[in-house]
């Protein structure tokens, strides 16, 4: 597989075509489920992956974020990176 490019503050990330995300009532957790692989989502995950997928860029949902936690932009933008760099390495989301 190989490596997806970097995303910046102008990609607009969403699930991959075969990913989808639900409520996991034995777990009672939010999942990803992809072919063969599952992913538990904790509530940052399930609250950045809520933004993804309507168009918005990085920017804009680490801003809404940061406007809803009340929370310094660059810390958010930091968990945001951090969070969606891993699901694009595990083939999990893509971005424009």
């Amino acid at each position: 597989m190989s490596t997806p490019p970097l995303l910046t503050e102008e990609s607009r990330p969403r699930l991959a075509s075969f990913v989808r995300m639900q409520r996991d009532e034995v777990r009672e957790s939010w999942v990803l489920q992809a072919p063969e692989r599952i992913l538990i989502l904790d509530e940052t995950g399930k609250a950045i992956l809520d933004r993804c997928g309507e168009g918005r860029s990085l920017a804009e949902i680490t801003q809404e974020l940061a406007t809803e936690y009340d929370a310094p932009p660059g810390e958010i933008a930091e968990d945001v990176m951090a969070v969606l760099t891993l699901l694009a390495e595990r083939g999990f989301l893509e971005y424009d």
